[in-house]
């Protein structure tokens, strides 16, 4: 007949602690991983998307950039004075898109938070376990 749990030894009772250890430690890991691909996955379809959505404005913007210089060569302005305009105009409008794009993809949290947690969580368990 099996003793029961308070009559058992401290050697029984550290590796009962060691055994529990060793599959906590597999489940984090598990966990860690799974926390991890879902992640990466987000942020691959983010960036697929950006780079999709880009190129099609880029197209957009191509003929729109020829008529904005076409427009105001035929205003007036000579050629490479419209062409220069509209290039600062673009570089300008670029630059403040890429910003923010990078600004999107850097909020996207790559670390795994719930793993963190309940390492935090296991930490203090295994404390009151030894105390």
């Amino acid at each position: 007949m099996q003793a029961g749990r308070d009559d058992r030894s401290l050697g029984d009772l550290f590796a009962d602690l060691v055994r529990e250890l060793g599959e906590l430690v597999r489940q984090e890991v598990q966990l860690a991983k799974a926390e991890l691909r879902q992640n990466a996955s987000q942020a691959g379809r983010a960036i697929a998307a950006l780079v999709v959505g880009g190129a099609i404005v880029y197209a957009g913007v191509l003929a729109l950039l020829a008529a904005a210089i076409l427009g105001l060569g035929q205003a007036g302005l000579p050629w490479w004075l419209a062409a220069l305009l509209v290039g600062v105009v673009v570089v300008v409008i670029g630059a403040v898109v890429t910003a923010r794009a990078r600004a999107a993809l850097q909020a996207t949290a790559l670390a795994p938070q719930q793993t963190i947690e309940t390492l935090k969580e296991d930490r203090a368990w295994v404390n009151e376990q030894i105390r």
